[in-house]
């Protein structure tokens, strides 16, 4: 950070929504199908449900087709890869409660706030009836639903058009770092999200809290 970030305008602030405002993450599913064993949960999360099948959903494949697929290449593990599409919401631990006081902060303040997550379209439904401070959002952009995903600097381009941006006055937050520079190769000020204190310093230095 710069000491002249004060003096920058910043008309909207931008929120990966897992890893920054929410816990989700697979392994909080399998840690119970698999009775805690963390090596099967890792080595199934690495060799069947892997980061690769998952991002396909994130594109926009159907999440019941990718199911159905995987479970003919894998027929041993059917009923686990099943449990993927109908436990989905067990992979969701809950909002991070610090982060989402920021958003809370940034909402009573008036600020613009959106979200930009990677996630199958038929999912976000699920996280928008669990999430009340979704209602903070001016709006968010699912990648299922514009068939690009992070860091592909288009799904940043369908933000800045859909919602009308500037991306030199929007300010972007992510806990990775190629979605970080994903966001500054189209123009937008990001930073990678660490924590909720650092988050607060990071809006503070732009006189956003």
């Amino acid at each position: 950070m710069t000491s002249d970030q004060g003096l920058i305008r910043i008309d909207a602030v931008v929120f990966d929504l897992g890893g920054v405002l929410i816990d989700w993450h697979p392994r909080h599913l399998y840690r119970r199908l698999f009775d805690g064993d963390e090596r099967a949960v890792q080595h199934f999360l690495n060799d069947v449900c892997t980061a690769d099948w998952i991002r396909q959903q994130d594109m926009g494949k159907p999440v019941a087709q990718a199911v159905a697929e995987l479970a003919q290449r894998f027929p041993e593990h059917a009923h686990l890869i099943t449990k993927y599409d109908t436990c989905w919401e067990e992979m969701l631990a809950g909002p991070l409660d610090e982060s989402v006081l920021v958003v809370a902060h940034l909402h009573r303040a008036g600020r613009a706030i959106y979200g930009l997550t990677n996630l199958p379209s038929e999912k976000y439904p699920l996280l928008r009836r669990r999430l009340d401070f979704l209602d903070c959002f001016q709006g968010v952009l699912v990648s299922g639903d514009v068939g690009c995903a992070k860091p592909d600097p288009e799904i940043y381009r369908r933000l800045i058009a859909t919602h009308g941006l500037a991306p030199e006055t929007t300010l972007y937050f992510d806990d990775v770092w190629a979605n970080v520079a994903g966001a500054r190769a189209v123009g937008m000020h990001a930073f990678q999200f660490s924590s909720a204190k650092q988050l607060r310093a990071d809006l503070d230095a732009f006189g956003l809290l």
